[in-house]
C-alpha cells in the first residue's frame, strides 16, 4: 500500500537528489534535501485539507485533481513561479533567468541579490499574514496553550493581523532607510522598494484568502443542495459532489494549493537563490504532498497528528521573520533550514506523545 502510494515520490526523490549532487556537489544535495523536507512539512496541512475536501468528490473529479491538479501544482507553482519571481524582481525575461541560473551563475547571483529586498519583503509579509491569521483564530486543539490562548482572545480585534503586518513592514523599511542614510544614501530607494513589495505581498494574501472564502461559501451552498437531494432519495443514500459543485470544489482546491505553494516557494528563497535547486527540492516535496493526499483519502487518518498543522504554521511565522531580517542582515542558510524542520519535528513528537497519553 505504502509503496504503491508513494512509489512515484520515492522515484522523484532519488532522481532529484542525484541531479542536485551532479549540479553542485554535496552542498547542493544538502540544500535540495532541506528544501524537500521544508516543502513536505509546510504542505502537510495542505494535504490534510485537500484530503478532507477530496473525500466529498466523485471518483472522476478526484482523478482530475490528482492528475491535472498536480501538474498545475508541481510545474506551475514549484517550477515556474520561482522563475517568475526572479524575472519580475530582477527585470529580466523568464527564459533569460533560467539561462543565467544555469550558464552564468555569478551574474544570476548578483541579479537575485539585488532583487532580494523586494522578494524578502513580499514573501515576508505574505507568510506573516498566514501565521497571524492562524495564531489569532480560537482553536479547539491548542499546541502551545500558554501562547495560543491569549492570542486567540486578541484575535477578536478586527483586522489586527493586517495592522501588525503593516507595522512590521514599516519597521523593516525604516530600518533600511536609516541604514541607507548612515551610509551616504547609496541605497535610499531600497526603503521605497521594500515598502512597495511588502504592500504587494499583503494585497496578494488578501486576494488569495478572499478567493478561498468565496469558493468555500459556494461549495457550502452546493453541499446543502446535494444533501437535500440525498434526503429525498431516502435514508442512507450518500451523494458525492459532481458537475458544477465538483468543478467549484476543484477550483477551490487549486486556489488553496496555490496559496499553500506560496509559503514553500517564498520560504525557499530564505534558503537558496538558485532556481535549479529550488525546483528540485520543491518538486520532490510536491510529489510527497500528492502521495500524502491520496494516502489520507484512502486511509481516512486525517487527525492522527493533531499538532502538525500548528508546527507548520509556527515554521511559516519563523520563515516570515527570517525573510524580513534578511532584507538588511545576513542569516545562515543552515539556521533558516533547521528552524522550520525543528519546529515541525517538535510538533510531530508532541502529537505522538498526545496519542500515547490518550491511549493510556
Amino acid at each position: 500500500m505504502v509503496l504503491k502510494t508513494f512509489g512515484w515520490a520515492f522515484a522523484v526523490t532519488a532522481a532529484g537528489l542525484a541531479v542536485g549532487a551532479l549540479y553542485g556537489g554535496w552542498a547542493a544535495l544538502g540544500i535540495v534535501a532541506v528544501l524537500a523536507v521544508l516543502e513536505i512539512s509546510l504542505s502537510f496541512d495542505n494535504a490534510v485539507i485537500n484530503a478532507g475536501i477530496l473525500k466529498k468528490m466523485s471518483a472522476f473529479w478526484q482523478m482530475i485533481f490528482l492528475t491535472v491538479g498536480v501538474l498545475i501544482a508541481v510545474f506551475g507553482m514549484r517550477l515556474v513561479f520561482p522563475v517568475l519571481i526572479v524575472s519580475l524582481t530582477a527585470k529580466i525575461g523568464p527564459v533569460e533567468a533560467v539561462k543565467l541560473a544555469i550558464n552564468d551563475k555569478i551574474r544570476y547571483q548578483q541579479l537575485v541579490t539585488d532583487a532580494h529586498p523586494s522578494i524578502a519583503a513580499f514573501g515576508g509579509v505574505f507568510l506573516l499574514m498566514i501565521f497571524l491569521n492562524f495564531i489569532f483564530e480560537d482553536r479547539e486543539i491548542k499546541w502551545q496553550a500558554w501562547l495560543e490562548r491569549p492570542l486567540a482572545k486578541l484575535g477578536q480585534v478586527d483586522m489586527l493581523a493586517v495592522c501588525i503586518a503593516l507595522i512590521v513592514l514599516l519597521v523593516a523599511s525604516m530600518t533600511v532607510a536609516t541604514h541607507a542614510h548612515q551610509h551616504g544614501g547609496a541605497h535610499a530607494d531600497k526603503a521605497q522598494t521594500v515598502l512597495t513589495a511588502g504592500v504587494a505581498g499583503l494585497i496578494t494574501y488578501l486576494i488569495v484568502s478572499g478567493l478561498s472564502r468565496f469558493f468555500e461559501h459556494r461549495i457550502e451552498d452546493e453541499e446543502e443542495r446535494v444533501e437535500e437531494a440525498a434526503k429525498k432519495r431516502g435514508p442512507g443514500s450518500a451523494v458525492a459532489l459532481t458537475g458544477k459543485a465538483a468543478f467549484f470544489m476543484f477550483l477551490y482546491l487549486e486556489v488553496i494549493d496555490a496559496s499553500f505553494s506560496f509559503d514553500g516557494v517564498i520560504g525557499a528563497f530564505a534558503i537558496t537563490n538558485d532556481i535549479v535547486l529550488m525546483a528540485l527540492g520543491l518538486g520532490i516535496g510536491a510529489m510527497y504532498v500528492r502521495s500524502l493526499t491520496v494516502y489520507l483519502v484512502r486511509q481516512g487518518t486525517l487527525d492522527d497528528f493533531v499538532y502538525l498543522e500548528h508546527g507548520a504554521h509556527y515554521a511559516i511565522g519563523a520563515l516570515a521573520l527570517i525573510l524580513l531580517i534578511t532584507i538588511q542582515y545576513q542569516v545562515s542558510e543552515l539556521i533558516t533550514g533547521l528552524v522550520g524542520v525543528v519546529l515541525i519535528g517538535w510538533s510531530f513528537w508532541s502529537s505522538v506523545r498526545r496519542n500515547a497519553r490518550l491511549a493510556a
